[in-house]
């Protein structure tokens, strides 16, 4: 039977004001990322681990604890000249911990770190070394129980190389609670032993816990980065590794890094290590054949 062309004109004209049919549904489910913008379903698929040996990676949210940028822009920091000595007393005996912060303008830094409690007692001291004191700041904290106490830091290097300085309080829930809450597997390193921990290039820094059982703690804590090249090295000393322990973290950027912790002590000193991924970083595309885009080490 054929249709009239007026027919078909009225049926043309009735399509137009049909509403368009939805398009096959799609997977639009976003999947939850982390702090530094690698999403959990991205680590599974890329079989990213930024923890040590088989453990997973630990992130922390944001607003946990300040960054360092706030707490540089917030704060104001001392200038120590190559050569000199400057000190910082705390008379509060609440003040359990300080947080210290070195950093430079991209030259060495090689710095004293005392921590003076009545005369001639020097319960902690620390002597710092990083290759480029912009790219790895050295951000640690010393307990200072029982005050009054007094930090001193000496910066031992040439006249040409000053640093900057930052102390201050460390709050019930600052940088300690913080690395607490991340460095949560120990070991115990005897005394004249050493153990390494290498990391993958997403790790951008690492927390350290170095404590005893309340003997004297000794220690050296090496940063590499390839075959005995040392970009941040801390000689630690602390009269009693249970009252006053040892928080610090320590910047990795770029690929290779490995943390090394020698107990320079005598054998009937052991000492418990903490160390674990702190801040994974993102921004970094890892195609499936393996090559990296983006970002240059």
């Amino acid at each position: 039977m054929k249709i009239p062309l007026f027919v078909l004109g009225l049926l043309n004209a009735a399509d137009a004001f049909v509403a368009p049919q939805k398009c096959p549904s799609a997977n639009t489910h976003l999947f939850m990322s982390d702090r530094y913008g690698v999403g959990v379903n991205d680590r599974a698929r890329l079989n990213i681990d930024s923890g040590v040996g088989s453990g997973g990676a630990i992130s922390r949210r944001r607003g946990d604890v300040l960054d360092l940028t706030e707490i540089w822009e917030d704060s104001s920091p001392v200038i120590v000249q190559g050569g000199s000595l400057r000190t910082w007393s705390f008379a509060n005996p609440a003040i359990e911990s300080v947080q210290v912060l070195l950093k430079t303008e991209g030259r060495p830094l090689d710095a004293d770190v005392e921590l003076w409690q009545g005369p001639d007692n020097t319960p902690h001291k620390m002597r710092v070394y990083v290759e480029d004191g912009a790219l790895r700041t050295f951000n640690a904290v010393i307990g200072t129980p029982r005050g009054p106490n007094t930090v001193a830091i000496r910066n031992i290097g040439q006249l040409e190389f000053p640093l900057d300085a930052v102390v201050r309080p460390d709050r019930d829930d600052g940088l300690a609670a913080g690395i607490a809450s991340v460095a949560t597997r120990s070991e115990t390193i005897q005394g004249g032993a050493l153990r390494t921990y290498p990391f993958n290039p997403t790790v951008d820094s690492v927390a350290i816990i170095l404590k005893t059982d309340g003997r004297p703690l000794n220690a050296r804590i090496e940063l590499l980065q390839g075959p005995n090249n040392n970009k941040q090295v801390v000689e630690l000393y602390t009269e009693d590794g249970l009252d006053r322990p040892f928080f610090a973290i320590v910047e990795t950027p770029g690929s290779g890094n490995v943390i090394r912790v020698v107990n320079t002590a005598p054998v009937e000193f052991p000492l418990y290590a903490s160390v674990d991924a702190y801040r994974v970083g993102g921004g970094i595309d890892w195609p499936d054949d393996g090559l990296m885009i983006g970002r240059a080490f």
